[in-house]
């Protein structure tokens, strides 16, 4: 396993912006919109906190679902008119996700068809 971790700081980050957007005021964030980012944002940063611990390929896995989560709540939670918060979260999800999935395919290359664990 290489112990390239620099996707979980990453994410990290990024769960912490999520939280930290609505406080910020960034468009206006309704209570909905608020919520999906604090939720989403936390999950994101425990696991990248778990991945430092201990890498699985499996967090990668929930990091692209949350990834993909992002990009499509403002539209299946009805908050998509606000600018603000549509594009931060779709935003920070395309970045999750695409981490996410150059970390998973990079494991898969590396391990030999995906039978390994942790980061590539």
């Amino acid at each position: 396993m290489n112990e390239q971790r620099w996707q979980d700081w990453t994410n990290i980050l990024l769960g912490t912006w999520l939280v930290l957007t609505p406080f910020f005021g960034i468009g206006g964030f309704s209570d909905v919109a608020a919520i999906n980012s604090y939720l989403t944002g936390a999950a994101v940063a425990v696991f990248a906190i778990a991945a430092l611990a201990r890498p699985l390929l499996w967090e990668e896995y929930i990091n692209l679902a949350l990834g993909v989560w992002l990009i499509s709540a403002p539209f299946i939670l009805g908050f998509s008119s606000q600018t603000g918060p549509t594009l931060n979260q779709v935003i920070v999800g395309l970045l999750i996700g695409s981490i996410a999935l150059g970390a998973t395919l990079q494991n898969k290359e590396t391990a030999g068809g995906g039978h390994g664990h942790g980061h590539a």
